[in-house]
Formats: structure tokens, sequence, C-alpha cells
């Protein structure tokens, strides 16, 4: 592109003499070169600015050690909810106790599937049923009971559990662990007595009938 501009004359007029730009601009090859560095330079910074965003592959994976991983924990099963064992009570020796350790009594009158310890008559008021919980199908034997001997029936608030066939209760007249109260009682229709591992009744320990109702609490029948 020729652009004119005002020069002076060696005589001292002003006249207009062309300037030609042209021979002011940079070489083609320079300015080739520059737009070849601009370029590089754009790809650059694009490539930087994509190496700075988090790839799927450097997201963090919990390791199986995490809690992401673990291993769920069982609930315990309802079947181990009752659990028959033996202790030594004192005066009647090695007898069957429940799970916390309450003395376990049969009633001699209950033979051969029989109930006489019923809602109607107000025994489970005072003799409560060992009933399985809801949901559970067996007691379980502990230290020195026999599995074997453990066994269901319906009762008369549940599924009782029975050993040797006989049903299971615990007596309300023993506030704590160690103690037989009810040992002997005669009531509703049979003596009460505690049992032993071999499913047998102790019935040498003690036998007595069951006070009136005025002394003892309203345990006779």
């Amino acid at each position: 592109m020729t652009t004119t501009a005002m020069t002076r004359a060696p005589s001292g007029r002003g006249r207009i003499e062309p300037v030609n730009f042209r021979k002011n601009r940079l070489p083609r090859a320079v300015t080739r070169d520059l737009g070849v560095a601009a370029l590089a330079l754009t790809a650059s910074l694009a490539l930087a600015a994509c190496g700075s965003t988090p790839s799927a592959s450097s997201t963090p994976t919990p390791s199986k050690s995490s809690s992401a991983y673990a291993t769920p924990t069982k609930a315990p099963t309802q079947a181990s909810a009752v659990t028959i064992k033996t202790t030594t009570v004192t005066g009647v020796g090695s007898v069957l106790v429940n799970g916390s350790g309450r003395t376990l009594y049969m009633l001699s009158s209950e033979s051969g599937g029989k109930l006489t310890c019923t809602v109607a008559n107000g025994c489970t008021k005072v003799w409560i049923e060992v009933d399985l919980p809801s949901g559970a199908t067996a007691a379980s034997a502990g230290s020195g009971a026999q599995s074997s001997m453990l066994g269901t029936e319906t009762g008369a608030t549940g599924t009782v559990v029975t050993y040797n066939s006989w049903p299971l209760y615990t007596f309300s007249g023993d506030s704590a662990n160690n103690q037989a109260a009810g040992e002997g009682l005669k009531s509703f229709g049979g003596t009460w007595y505690v049992l032993r591992a071999s499913g047998t009744p102790v019935t040498a320990a003690k036998s007595s009938s069951s006070p009136s109702s005025s002394s003892s609490g309203g345990y006779g029948y």
C-alpha cells in the first residue's frame, strides 16, 4: 500500500511526495514464523487446561478394606434367643436353668402333652411358660443340657419349650438366681419339680403341699 505524506523540498517549498510504507513492513518469513509461534502457544495453553481437569481414572477408588466394601454383620438369629443349660442350685444340685440363670420347673400332671397350667385357671400368672419368641423355631442347648432333649409344643401362652417332653416354666416365687422355692409344691393338678440334665425330675429334694393362698401369696391351687 502506498500512502502520501508531506515532505519538504530543498528549495523550501512544501510539496506532496509519495512515501512507500511497504519498505517498513516485516519480511514475510518473519510474520509466518510469528503466526506459527502464536498457534503453538495457543495449543500449549489448551493442552495445559485439559491436563488440569481430573480424569475418571484419577478419581480415588475406596479400597476393599474401607467401609464401602465392609462385609455386613449378620443379625443374631431368634432361634438362639432361648437357651437351656444347667447349673448348681442350692438345695437341689445341678438342674436346668434358662439363659439368665433362673431355675426351670416341670409339672407332674403335664405328661403326654397334657396341659394343666392354663391362663383360665390363673396358673400362668404364677408359673411362667418358657415360650419361644416370634419367628424362632427352637431353643438352643447350653452348657450341660442335651440338645436331643429339647423340643416344643403349643402351650397356654405361646410355643412352649419342652425338655424330655416336659413343658418348662419359671416360678414367680424365685426372686433371683440360685433359688428353687417352687420345688415340690403341689398345685394346678400336680407337683412342681426341677429337672436334671438327664430329663428326670428331682423328687428327693423336698416334697410339700403348697400352702394356702393366705400364707403363700397365692401360689396354691
